[in-house]
């Protein structure tokens, strides 16, 4: 992950968060979506998770796994918009809010994903 590509982000950060907030582009929404997953990849190696973000992304992570799944549909998934994995990856949003308002749906022993966000690229100074 370059520092470009945070860079990006806390810029894209900063214009969805704004007060009023600034709309991402489609192209916007997708190169942050890939970016917050590659992170969260490179944090969580595995695959006992799938993180989706449709149409833009999705990424398996190892979240309080035994060992790799391997075949078919992983049996914990989690789904979210791009708008609001980064606003969860910025801080805005709570893990738990978020579930309160459907905006993720997640299903699995370990599909509890809260302890992920905010993300520390996001919250801490340049």
């Amino acid at each position: 992950m370059s520092g470009e590509e945070v860079e990006q982000l806390r810029a894209a950060a900063g214009s969805a968060l704004a007060t009023p907030p600034v709309e991402l582009s489609k192209a916007d929404q997708a190169t942050t979506a890939r970016t917050i997953c590659a992170l969260l990849a490179i944090r969580f190696p595995g695959g006992s998770v799938e993180l989706r973000v449709p149409p833009f992304a999705a990424v398996q992570l190892g979240i309080g796994e035994r060992g790799r799944h391997t075949r078919g549909t992983p049996p914990n998934v989690v789904q979210t918009d791009a708008d609001t994995l980064l606003k969860l990856a910025a801080g805005a949003l709570s893990w738990d809010r978020a579930r309160e308002l459907r905006l993720v749906q997640a299903s699995g022993i370990y599909a509890e994903l809260g302890q992920l966000w905010p993300l520390p690229e996001l919250t801490a100074g340049p």
